[in-house]
């Protein structure tokens, strides 16, 4: 019996260090500045901002996929299969661009250096406060376990955003703690990711938009399994540019020339028919503004084509047509177009918004937030009492004798 209680004792000890230092480490990566936000600011202007302006056909449409893992060097890997594997499997789907988007890790691109992409997946947080960035020449390993606050979430766009030329916001509807309050605050990034799985509304995307901060819209399979047909080819984005090198991409993503989908898993497992079908997807034909109007038509008839707008509000609906327009009201400052097809396709256009273009040259606002210095110096040094007291308390259970 008193065996048995030192071993309770030994193993209650061991349980004690080890939350002790689980809690040491959040607190130890919790730092951050805070910041002022600002109040949402919808967009303004007697102007319309056009994604679609330098639309040239000659270069359109080349199907991307942006959100890839692949095996990697060493033991921590999120997919089974190495980059040329993973590249194959996309082009026999018909896509044009692969990059490869590891988690923490910039991935040589499997077998030609023009089409070098640098980009990784940022965050091992427990929330999934995920980025995608986008030209960095290294990685940054900085992160929260535990993002809890917005502050923590602008300090790290903040510094991935200076040492990149694009952050993309990962999959929102599937991080821990995603808020419309976050959304209302958070500026900076890019791109906003589409969840086109659970949801096809993606409400997070227009929480963002309505208070002024304007992002455009890219839709990714964040791939971990190729050999599985429901994980692959499930989201796509198809992009007017000449070719796959990484210039041509940066600065179409950062012009707003695409537009992002939703796929069906075609086939339900057979590949055959898979492969056929993501060879016949309803395309974009026309996209632009005219007249007041912001207009759009495709290859296919869709079951509706929706208008959403601000707060998520539907706007208007055309049912049963390949083409749509819709008049931008005063009281609107932005739209984007959402065609719904027969085979249960899915089309998001980037959102064209009201702007000033005599100040400025789009809607995208220069990041306007502001370091609060008492709450950061007060929220950092609570952090470093917490932190001194709980490595106290692991020394005291450590060397604790009864």
């Amino acid at each position: 019996m008193r065996y048995i209680k030192i071993a309770l004792r030994l193993l209650l000890k061991a349980f004690s260090a080890i939350i002790i230092i689980a809690l040491a480490a959040i607190v130890a990566t919790s730092a951050s500045l805070i910041y002022n936000f600002r109040e949402p600011e919808p967009f303004s202007g007697p102007d319309i901002f056009n994604p679609y302006r330098n639309i040239d056909t000659a270069y359109c449409w080349k199907r991307a996929n942006f959100h890839v893992h692949t095996r990697v060097e060493g033991i921590l890997n999120e997919c089974e299969y190495w980059p040329a594997e993973v590249y194959k499997a996309h082009e026999k789907l018909g896509y044009d661009i692969v990059t490869f988007s590891n988690h923490n890790e910039l991935t040589t691109h499997p077998f030609d250096s023009t089409l070098q992409v640098n980009v990784y997946e940022h965050g091992y947080n427990l929330f999934k406060f995920h980025k995608l960035v986008f030209g960095s020449s290294g990685v940054n390993h900085f992160d929260h376990l535990l993002p809890l606050f917005a502050s923590q979430k602008q300090f790290q766009i903040d510094i991935l955003k200076k040492e990149s030329d694009i952050i993309q916001y990962n999959h929102p509807l599937r991080t821990t703690g995603t808020s419309k309050s976050h959304m209302e605050r958070l500026e900076g990034y890019d791109i906003m990711e589409l969840d086109c799985g659970r949801s096809t509304e993606n409400e997070y995307w227009d929480w963002a938009l309505s208070a002024g901060h304007y992002s455009f819209g890219l839709a990714n399979d964040d791939l971990h399994y190729p050999d599985r047909s429901d994980k692959i080819a499930r989201r796509c984005n198809f992009l007017c540019v000449p070719s796959g090198r990484y210039d041509d991409i940066k600065r179409a993503l950062l012009d707003g020339c695409y537009y992002s989908m939703r796929i069906p898993d075609y086939g339900n497992g057979d590949r055959e028919i898979k492969i056929k079908r993501n060879r016949e997807l309803p395309s974009i034909k026309e996209i632009g503004y005219d007249n007041g109007c912001m207009h759009v038509s495709f290859t296919q008839t869709a079951d509706s084509i929706k208008v959403f707008g601000d707060g998520h509000a539907l706007l208007g609906v055309t049912l049963s047509s390949n083409e749509a327009s819709y008049r931008i009201e005063d009281k609107d400052t932005y739209a984007r177009f959402t065609a719904y097809f027969p085979g249960g396709e899915v089309i998001y256009t980037n959102p064209f918004a009201r702007y000033d273009a005599r100040v400025a040259d789009s809607p995208i606002k220069a990041p306007s937030h502001s370091v609060n210095m008492p709450l950061t110096i007060l929220y950092n040094a609570t952090l470093l009492i917490i932190f001194a007291g709980l490595v106290t308390l692991l020394y005291k259970t450590i060397r604790r004798r009864r």
